[in-house]
């Protein structure tokens, strides 16, 4: 990476490596570049627009990148660069980029502008045209830059001290602060639908940053009661652009007005109502919005890191130590993430290596490494910290390959738990596919820790989980489809097998087995008190936990059935991309293909709760199967102590009061709010650790030929 400091409102930019500028030497020049505008630009977002930013390179490295400015075909960045460059037969490579979350950035088109070509001395206006290497008959539109060259002679040293351009991009992805959003309700709203009514969603953006509420049938007064939460990376404040929209199954849905909140004009720490009435259309949007200070989020190098303090780890423990567990409950804990570097990566380059980077990523916390140039064992050693919001998060670590024309290429994926962490430890994690459903070539060094406490933990699992993203659009998948239809029937058929097994009782086809059914019906009917429904669950956890201690684990063999059943899923994927292409047949089939869609999500949705209630009892996740028996235990005590009615008109009561005492609570489900933190089968086998080749890596067969 160069190195970069600011002069003047101008950026210094150095193409080398080295980390200061070296004095100055035949044949060195300074090449300062204004990036003024683009011209018809290629569209590559649905909506009909971009979201453009511009890369220059110069000898393979980046040495400059611009703001990206949203919705535009025609931007205008204006943005100042100053280079210093050694030799003028490398041309500066321009390359232009379409902004999308999820790092799979758009290819809008490339050009070359050749140094020698360039007079001396003179500033220069040069127009760029936009060409696709693959499609060089596509007009991708044009870049303006103003151009000038001047050689230096002498000494050049800066003035100023120098800033690596990683250090660059380090502070770039750090926020400054959290946007809590509380989407309440709406009123009046226009109808767009036949019968007089509509059925309205509610989507935000800010930046990159993007999410989507749930869709209201049949209403013009919608109830929402959805919280987003966005990263604020401008201390100043910004703007989220919030659109409202009608659904509509089969075509393009009915746009039904917008508004926008200008985050600068609301103070921070405290909650905001805000009625917002809504533009290019009808009706009021109610919304709460608080502005919080920044989680703790840091990028530092492998030899600044903070548990590595005692002082500071200390600190940290104090944090979050029982006696504080019910300060700030959203702070839940810490997790600090050491990546160390990878060894025997894929080669996604013609030269038989790679440019690899590193991505962490928590619910929707997203950091990244620096890019190490050609290199299948890059060593990276930084260290990211991050806060805990839910500790049945699970971090995932990906691996790219910066490509110098296209999107980054993907080479390798990890997903860890973190309960499954054990701190401290230096582990290689075997990388994974794109679909964590097999194995891909390499392994990554990583060395995780993470504290956090165990009440705020507990508490934070019966409370609605954090939402994503907005991702890519659902997508017919024949393979999905039947992979999700398989797993309901494997969940329906353990119901049929236990109602076989108590048939069978009925049916005597075992005497003794009969038997015993019939005395303890009889006992248990003639005995029956409600606080035994939780005590048998309590049992049944029991009894799974005393198989598991004593090595008769029947888990293995539900891991084995998923993985057989995910075993050809890339392969179907990749058929049903070149079936997406067929626009013209597909866009006949929209409706049936939303009805498709609807169903292959509620066949997964069924699938995923049956089997993270086995799962719960299968001690997959024992800090979930511990929490199911405090849960179980307090609710046998109260219902032996508390008569039944007493209880069901205590809920009663607060069912009904709920809404006046606040109005503006989001409404959830506990026990459903716990299951969501349950793995299902598939995600067990996503979160399963691949077996590590026992071969010795190549550093450690030199240590040891050195010893």
């Amino acid at each position: 990476m160069g190195s970069k400091s600011q002069a003047q409102g101008i950026n210094i930019v150095e193409a080398s490596n080295e980390e200061l500028h070296p004095p100055s030497k035949p044949g060195m020049y300074q090449l300062d570049i204004v990036l003024k505008k683009g011209n018809n630009l290629a569209i590559r977002d649905r909506g009909g627009t971009s979201d453009p930013y511009v890369k220059f390179k110069i000898a393979g490295k980046e040495v400059f990148r611009s703001k990206t400015i949203h919705k535009n075909l025609n931007p205008v960045w204006e943005e100042k660069v100053s280079l210093l460059v050694e030799s003028l037969r490398d041309p500066l490579y321009v390359k232009v980029f379409d902004y999308d979350f999820g790092l799979q950035d758009d290819f809008m088109g490339s050009a070359y502008l050749y140094l020698e070509s360039l007079e001396h001395q003179r500033t220069l206006d040069v127009t760029i045209e936009l060409k696709d290497p693959q499609y060089p008959n596509h007009d991708l539109g044009s870049l303006d830059l103003t151009v000038t060259l001047i050689p230096k002679e002498g000494d050049f040293r800066e003035t100023h001290q120098s800033l690596r351009l990683s250090d660059f991009h380090r502070k770039a992805q750090l926020w400054r602060g959290i946007v809590s959003i509380s989407l309440i309700e709406a009123h009046n709203l226009q109808p767009m639908d036949a019968n007089g009514l509509s059925d309205p969603y509610v989507k935000f953006r800010m930046g990159h940053q993007k999410y989507k509420s749930k869709t209201i049938p049949k209403t013009l007064n919608p109830q929402w009661r959805e919280q987003f939460d966005f990263h604020l990376f401008d201390e100043q404040g910004g703007f989220i652009d919030v659109t409202v929209w009608d659904k509509d199954a089969g075509k393009k849905d009915d746009f039904m007005g917008r508004c926008q909140v200008d985050l600068s004009l609301l103070s921070k720490e405290c909650t905001h109502r805000l009625d917002m009435p809504l533009d290019e259309g009808e009706g009021t949007l109610v919304l709460l919005v608080t502005l919080t200070a920044s989680a703790a989020v840091s990028i530092a190098d492998l030899s600044v890191n903070i548990l590595d303090d005692p002082r500071e780890r200390k600190e940290i423990l104090h944090r979050y130590s029982l006696l504080r567990s019910f300060n700030n409950i959203k702070d839940v804990g810490m997790v600090q993430v050491k990546v160390i570097r990878a060894e025997g990566l894929m080669a996604a380059d013609v030269t038989g290596k790679s440019d690899p980077f590193c991505v962490v990523e928590l619910s929707n916390d997203r950091l990244q490494t620096h890019t190490v140039y050609k290199n299948l064992n890059p060593e990276w050693n930084k260290v990211f910290t991050f806060n805990v919001k839910d500790i049945h998060s699970v971090l995932e670590v990906t691996v790219y390959d910066e490509d110098r024309d296209r999107s980054a290429d993907f080479l390798g994926k990890v997903a860890i738990p973190l309960l499954n962490i054990q701190n401290g430890e230096r582990k290689a994690y075997a990388l994974k596919s794109k679909e964590l459903t097999g194995p891909t070539k390499g392994v990554i060094f990583l060395e995780i820790d993470v504290i956090y406490n165990i009440v705020k933990a507990g508490m934070r699992t019966l409370i609605p989980i954090e939402q994503k993203y907005i991702e890519e659009e659902p997508r017919v998948s024949k393979q999905m489809l039947l992979q999700n239809f398989n797993r309901m029937r494997r969940c329906i058929m353990f119901l049929i097998n236990a109602g076989c097994y108590i048939n069978s009782c009925f049916e005597w086809e075992s005497p003794q087995r009969s038997i015993c059914a019939f005395l303890l019906f009889v006992v248990v009917v003639w005995n029956f008190e409600l606080y035994m429904v939780p005590l048998v669950l309590l049992m049944l956890l029991t009894w799974n936990y005393v198989l598991i201690a004593s090595g008769k684990d029947t888990r293995q063999g539900d891991v084995q059935a998923v993985e057989d059943l995910l075993e050809d899923e890339d392969e179907d994927f990749d058929r049903d991309d070149k079936d997406s292409e067929r626009k013209g047949f597909m866009n006949k089939l929209y409706a049936i293909q939303d009805v498709c869609i609807s169903v292959q999500n509620a066949l997964d949705e069924v699938a995923s709760y049956g089997e993270r209630i086995k799962n719960t009892f299968n001690w997959t996740v024992p800090f979930l199967s511990w929490l199911a028996i405090v849960a179980l235990c307090a609710a046998t005590l109260v219902v032996y102590y508390i008569p039944i009615r007493y209880i069901v008109l205590a809920w009663g009561v607060n069912k009904f009061t709920k809404k006046l005492r606040d109005p503006y609570s989001i409404d959830n489900n506990e026990l459903l709010d716990f299951l969501s933190r349950v793995p299902s089968d598939v995600q067990v086998v996503q979160y399963q650790e691949l077996k590590v080749d026992p071969s010795p890596s190549p550093n450690k067969r030199k240590k040891n030929n050195l010893g």
